[in-house]
């Protein structure tokens, strides 16, 4: 079977803002017909990989490859091969959603009736037919950004990049946008995500990459992932917030580390290694200081987890109000 270069690749990139290293030497590569999630918390590095894989920004060092062509060096042919949607809609709000559409294909040079034909089929898949010839301001948030998705989808690229593309989308809409993404891989197009929502991640990613600080600190499938971090996960729901400091101590004496402490979930939890008995144990620790829980489960590692032991944060994605064990005592 012959070899098939990758449609996106990335060797060494760095990027400094003033005395801000904001990549620092990220490598990446995928393959064609696969989806690559590419997580970190925010400022990590992410949009500015996406920028630089785009041609919207030069690098300091390093070298990209996008459908077999040199980012740096031929720019405009690159351009040619993607779709982008960035973290914000970029439409004209002053024009309707199908002249936007219209618009967008002929900058790619589609013929007039095979723009407007484009632009017909989009509005239909992202439900935009009533609002078609609606001025864009006249939009809610969450159609400006399904247009810009749409528009992303006109030139029907065999590279996709998605930078937070589903950001102010209520669920429903989530949803019809995964099974587009799916589309494009289906059809044998190859899609760069990034994303604060690791349900997406897990969902869609064939591959997934963190990123923190500007360094990759960890790459592999969702799975090979969650079994870097642990075994298992503790959780233990709490009654009252005033045993938080109690119940985070007990619970780190059954592992290595920190309990992380999730205030608005009332939820303790830190990785341990399984092993029979621990969860009964543990009650018998907890009712010795006479401690009431509303519940223990003893799971499998989320993509949470990962990215909460990786980076030491949780993902912006997550509007729980989060501290540490420490916090809490």
């Amino acid at each position: 079977m012959p070899n098939v270069a990758p449609a996106i690749v990335a060797r060494g990139l760095a990027k400094r803002f003033g005395s801000t290293q904001a990549l620092d030497g990220v490598s990446l590569s995928v393959e064609p017909g696969t989806i690559l999630g590419m997580l970190g918390p925010n400022g990590a590095g992410k949009t500015t990989t996406v920028r630089i894989l785009t041609t919207l920004l030069r690098p300091d060092a390093g070298e990209a490859f996008v459908a077999g062509v040199d980012v740096l060096r031929d720019p405009d042919a690159v351009r040619r091969s993607i779709g982008l949607a960035g973290q914000y809609a970029a439409v004209d709000e002053l024009i309707s959603g199908r002249e936007n559409l219209t618009m967008v294909g002929r900058l790619f040079h589609l013929p007039r009736q095979e723009a407007r034909r484009r632009a017909d089929e989009l509005l239909e898949r992202f439900d935009l037919v009533d609002a078609a010839d609606r001025p864009v301001k006249t939009y809610s948030g969450g159609m400006r950004r399904r247009l810009d998705l749409a528009a992303s989808l006109i030139p029907n690229a065999p590279v996709l990049f998605l930078d937070e593309p589903t950001t102010g989308l209520d669920p429903r809409s989530r949803l019809e946008l995964w099974g587009i993404i799916r589309e494009q891989t289906d059809k044998g197009g190859t899609v760069l995500l990034t994303t604060q929502y690791l349900d997406e991640a897990d969902q869609l990613a064939d591959n997934i990459i963190v990123i923190d600080r500007g360094k990759v600190i960890a790459s592999g499938s969702a799975d090979e992932l969650k079994d870097q971090v642990s075994n298992s996960r503790l959780d233990v729901t709490v009654a009252a917030s005033s045993d938080f400091g109690a119940v985070a101590r007990v619970v780190e004496s059954y592992g290595n580390g920190t309990a992380h402490v999730d205030l608005a979930r009332r939820l303790v939890s830190l990785a341990v290694v399984a092993r029979p008995g621990l969860i009964q144990s543990l009650v018998r620790d907890l009712d010795a200081l006479n401690i009431d829980v509303d519940n223990i489960h003893l799971r499998r590692p989320t993509l949470d987890d990962v990215f909460l032991t990786l980076t030491g944060e949780m993902a912006a994605g997550d509007d729980a109000d989060n501290t540490s064990s420490e916090a809490a005592a």
